[in-house]
């Protein structure tokens, strides 16, 4: 191959030309310390989170969020007593709803027949037809008290009267207003002699044997019969 001048000439402006190519800034490394121009391997302390593998990422180095996962902040781990912890707080639930619907006032779950009461006193317009009169009623005979079984028995008819509306059983309501109530009713008469019987015991304050007391029961029952 013959070299001329002219190609000699040529040369030397092409490797001029390379020469001020390949002339670099003084702080062209600067441009160059991202992870991607990393070739020698080095290690790169630090983490950031991962990110989708998308080239538009990569290319602007956009940090992506982990999503979080809500059983990192709280797994619990009860093996196989697992069940054991859901029937207590089960039980625990049933129990606050049982307080809350019977002693909190509602009794919804308590029998309208079985509301345990101690003592006539206790027998209130909000509470007589949940009151057990009959257990009453049998403590008191157990006890020979057959005034006091007497006062039962009344307390149990204007029960009865109250279920069936016959009338409206109220704390401050006299005798008289309860006759008045079913006085014209086809048992009005057996009411007014069982009324009788009550107050002629309760309000007269006569001891009552056990005669005596078997034939006011006996009124009693068969109003009761009737009512049913």
């Amino acid at each position: 191959m013959t070299f001329t001048s002219q190609t000699f000439t040529y040369a030397l402006t092409v490797n001029d030309n390379l020469d001020k190519i390949r002339q670099f800034d003084e702080d062209f490394k600067s441009r160059y310390s991202s992870r991607k121009y990393n070739y020698e391997g080095e290690k790169i302390i630090g983490k950031t989170e991962v990110g989708k593998g998308e080239y538009a990422d990569y290319k602007n180095e956009k940090v992506k969020q982990k999503e979080k996962n809500n059983q990192d902040d709280l797994s619990i781990n009860f093996g196989p007593f697992a069940w054991l912890f859901y029937m207590a707080l089960a039980a625990a639930v049933f129990y606050l709803v049982y307080i809350l619907f019977n002693e909190g006032g509602s009794g919804l779950f308590t029998s309208s027949r079985n509301k345990k009461v101690n003592n006539f006193d206790e027998i209130t317009a909000e509470n007589i037809e949940q009151a057990d009169i009959h257990t009453l009623i049998k403590n008191a005979e157990n006890e020979q008290d057959y005034r006091l079984a007497v006062r039962y028995h009344y307390l149990l008819t204007l029960k009865t009267l109250s279920l069936k509306n016959y009338i409206k059983f109220e704390d401050d309501k006299t005798n008289a207003e309860y006759l008045d109530e079913v006085s014209n009713k086809p048992f009005g008469s057996k009411f007014a002699y069982a009324q009788y019987l009550y107050n002629y015991v309760w309000y007269g304050k006569f001891p009552v044997n056990i005669n005596q007391y078997t034939k006011a029961k006996s009124n009693f029952t068969t109003l009761l019969n009737l009512l049913k």
